[in-house]
């Protein structure tokens, strides 16, 4: 169980989560947590591999969309669930900032990708993490997370390429305590 819990993250486009607690279900960890996402966020389309995510929306209104292009939409009260494997997206669909509530599960290593994640582009100043972090994320944790718009070629010669200038150069020894990626 992670002690460092609540735990609460932004990013520079004014996106927050929280993640509450950690609860044991059916022997797996459960990540409580919620989002705040103000309008006009852009949408970052993204694959859990090994996790469900499940929101229901507690104000505003989310837009979601998954592998198969359809955009659906959820207001107070509304759940959206995504399955671990698929490609989704979400974003606020409203005017005023659409919180969520909901969980991840199994949590994995979630925690430790997106703040490292979050604290990487809130470094930058921009809206991308470092480039050797975001090499070193995704390829690393290849396994659990992706990006599904990054170009083939990029996930399979660029990162790889990058992750390891990355181990040669020392840029990866603030990770020295970094979660295992799973197998």
């Amino acid at each position: 169980m992670n002690k460092n819990l609540p735990l609460t993250i932004k990013n520079p486009l004014g996106e927050e989560l929280i993640f509450h607690r950690i609860e044991m279900e059916e022997s797996e960890e459960k990540l409580i947590m919620e989002c705040y996402v103000p309008p006009n966020t852009p949408p970052v389309k993204h694959i859990y591999y090994m996790q469900d995510e499940f929101l229901v929306v507690l104000h505003g209104k989310i837009g979601h969309k998954c592998e198969d292009g359809n955009i659906k939409y959820a207001t107070v009260g509304e759940t959206v669930f995504f399955k671990r494997g698929i490609s989704h997206c979400f974003w606020n669909a409203g005017e005023d900032e659409l919180n969520c509530f909901g969980w991840i599960k199994p949590a994995n290593n979630i925690i430790f990708y997106l703040s490292t994640l979050y604290n990487s582009i809130s470094e930058t100043g921009t809206n991308s993490p470092d480039q050797f972090d975001d090499a070193y994320l995704h390829y690393r944790y290849r396994k659990e997370f992706e990006d599904p718009d990054l170009p083939k070629l990029v996930r399979s010669l660029v990162l790889p390429a990058k992750y390891s200038i990355g181990k040669i150069t020392g840029k990866y020894r603030k990770f020295r305590d970094a979660p295992a990626p799973l197998k």
